[in-house]
């Protein structure tokens, strides 16, 4: 065994206020899987992105590939060195599938390195020793091409597209292209993975996403994580298989911006300069970069406290607070809207709510919700603006 994993690093040199995080992909998939996200989470702080043996950079050699050899600690090892030989000591750390399996395993072994932990679309144990044997023996035999049909209807629900050049057929390219050496041993580390009897001593904060129409890691699964994981929190995505982030990208990382808030405001902010950075990765995480930066372009001497005081206040004591979730308070601030009249702000936050994982028929029940204690007029008025921003969003 030789060398270190392959990784990719976006995102700003690290601050004391930001861990870095650390994201492991799927089996069959490269760190691509997680471009969905990465653009949002690496605004205010250094991601690292790694592939597992085989897979996109990785050399399959940075483990023993001898049939059953490689198991889930020899993973989380890999992952630790690299960690190690990036001057990470402790860090924020997401996985799907096999990748949130080794981040449990850091989580339960390593929990002084880990300061919170998501698990997308895993599990506690991925299925019966005999069928990871069975996959692994066939891709030593004939590579990952007989795979690729079968994954492609685990991986992702029937209207998903994945015509040439879209996302889900780049990602069952990264399949095709892995290494069968790779690819075998990471089903062997499937095979003897089983965290059941460890779920109770994780005690790092740990969110579990599930996509509601996975096929491979049910949502079953998930509901095992969260009751055995002490506090954890349980996010279900409709329409989405077992690559949920690919599927339903925003909901996705609204969950998982909540999740890495919420883990950072256990030790909350306790001056205006980091309240303000608070304030400004929420506010940008829920308004949007556009909006954001056309507001501080526009700001003058005469604005610029009102621009500090919303930014410190609102979104970095309020927004940031971990007692409700931002749907929540998504819901919140457009009833609220509603009542005032105030359709401007109305319009930026049908937005926002989208950007929080509402739904346009969720957004369409706290407009009818509004006819009833707002007035109808209201209601008329918000629909209106609701329904402009959403065909917008649509066409664009």
């Amino acid at each position: 065994m030789t060398g270190m994993l392959h990784h990719r690093v976006d995102g700003p040199s690290p601050e004391d206020r930001y861990l870095p995080l650390l994201l492991g992909p799927s089996m069959g998939t490269s760190l691509a899987v997680w471009d969905p996200q990465v653009p949002a989470l690496a605004r205010d702080r250094r991601v690292i992105r790694w592939d597992l043996p085989g897979h996109g950079g990785s050399p399959a050699d940075v483990v023993d590939t001898t049939p059953g050899a490689t198991t889930i600690a020899d993973l989380g090892r890999l992952v630790l060195a690299l960690a190690d030989s990036l001057g990470v000591d402790r860090f924020d750390y997401a996985g799907i599938s096999v990748g949130g399996g080794v981040g449990a395993w850091l989580a339960l072994h390593h929990p002084e390195r880990v300061a919170s932990l998501a698990m997308v679309c895993s599990s506690a144990r991925f299925g019966e020793p005999p069928a990871w044997h069975e996959r692994a023996a066939l891709v030593r035999a004939e590579g990952t091409a007989p795979l690729v049909d079968m994954s492609a209807t685990r991986w992702f629900t029937p209207g998903f597209p994945s015509f040439p050049g879209s996302r889900a057929a780049a990602l069952l390219d990264d399949l095709r292209a892995a290494d069968p050496a790779g690819y075998a041993a990471g089903c062997d580390a499937l095979a003897s993975y089983d965290l059941r009897g460890d779920l109770a001593r994780i005690a790092v904060p740990t969110l579990v996403v599930a996509g509601r129409d996975d096929p491979a890691t049910t949502p079953a699964h998930a509901r095992e994580l969260a009751d055995g994981i002490p506090g954890a929190s349980l996010v279900e995505v409709a329409r989405a298989a077992h690559l949920a982030n690919v599927e339903r990208p925003a909901p996705v990382l609204a969950a998982m911006l909540e999740h890495l808030a919420s883990a950072a405001a256990e030790a909350p902010p306790r001056d205006d300069a980091s309240r303000h950075a608070a304030g400004m990765a929420v506010r940008r995480a829920v308004l949007g970069d556009r909006h954001v930066d056309r507001a501080v372009a526009g700001t003058t001497d005469f604005t610029a406290p009102f621009q500090d005081f919303i930014t410190r206040y609102a979104w970095g004591e309020i927004w940031t607070r971990p007692g409700l979730s931002r749907r929540t308070r998504s819901c919140i601030t457009l009833t609220a809207l509603v009542a005032r009249g105030h359709h401007d702000e109305l319009g930026l936050h049908v937005r926002a709510a989208l950007r929080n994982g509402l739904t346009p028929e969720e957004i369409r029940e706290v407009l009818l919700q509004t006819a009833v204690y707002c007035g109808v007029p209201a209601a008329n008025s918000a629909f209106a603006v609701a329904d402009r921003i959403l065909s917008e969003e649509r066409e664009g």
